[in-house]
């Protein structure tokens, strides 16, 4: 059974990559080889997801709340068309992407891409795009950058933030739009899970250091989305492409050198 401090330690680093573009998943799978800790069940997953799922509501509260009041409206109608490539890439590819996260084979090369990826857009010209220009058309191509960031190492967050750059969308409304199109995939995500915990057996592992996890997920998540709305409207990316070049050659290096 996982101690406390684990508990901790994953929920943080689930809070902070999930919205830094270094990849939550990609770092969660890299933690459990390094430190043995297989052991770490659905229901954790699960609940470190709706802890990242806490801190996006929290943040952007505001919007949620206009949603609620009008769900008919622009933004909600954008969100439904970001989602569903990004639903239909995740269901169609489940059961393979499972596989390459649980061996995870090729987060190396996917550390290496994404770091391109932040690295090729924060060197082009900056779009002048806002939010309220937003089309459907970019919601689509935005989504289904965040259905191929179901690979491991590929950042779901770099991804859609990089697709709304490359879509001439200015840096701040990229970021804020890239947040709130994790809400639905957050929450389906966590339905799906939720669904699978159904049909297996409750696992075992004491809940307590499960919700300190948690805890620590959403306080993390908080604090990533504020610093990255930071970073987009007055920073540079290419410190996060560095380092997740660093650590993919470095995986690379003990896959093929070890």
């Amino acid at each position: 059974m996982l101690l406390l401090l684990e508990y901790i330690f994953l929920g943080i680093v689930q809070g902070l990559t999930e919205f830094l573009p270094i990849s939550s998943t990609g770092h969660l799978v890299l933690f459990r080889k390094l430190f043995g800790l297989d052991e770490i069940g659905l229901l954790f997953d699960t609940m470190l997801h709706f802890g990242t799922l806490i801190a996006v509501i929290v943040v952007f509260w505001p919007e949620i709340r206009q949603l609620i009041a009008n769900p008919t409206s622009k933004l909600a109608r954008l969100l439904v068309v970001g989602t569903i490539p990004t639903a239909v890439i995740g269901l169609a590819f489940e059961d393979y992407f499972e596989e390459i996260s649980r061996t995870g084979v090729t987060i190396g090369w996917e550390f290496l891409a994404t770091g391109v990826i932040l690295w090729t857009v924060e060197s082009m010209r900056k779009g002048h795009r806002q939010f309220e220009q937003i089309n459907y058309t970019d919601a689509l191509i935005i989504g289904t950058l965040q259905g191929a960031a179901i690979l491991p190492a590929i950042s779901r967050s770099g991804l859609t933030i990089a697709g709304s750059l490359l879509r001439g969308i200015d840096r701040a409304d990229a970021a804020r739009f890239s947040f709130l199109l994790s809400l639905p995939a957050i929450l389906g995500a966590c339905t799906l899970q939720t669904v699978k915990l159904t049909q297996n057996p409750l696992e075992t592992a004491s809940l307590i250091p499960m919700i300190v996890g948690t805890f620590f997920a959403a306080v993390a998540g908080y604090f990533a989305i504020r610093w990255m709305l930071r970073i987009i409207s007055t920073g540079s990316m290419k410190g996060f492409a560095v380092y997740v070049w660093i650590l993919g050659g470095i995986i690379l290096g003990l896959q093929y050198l070890g």
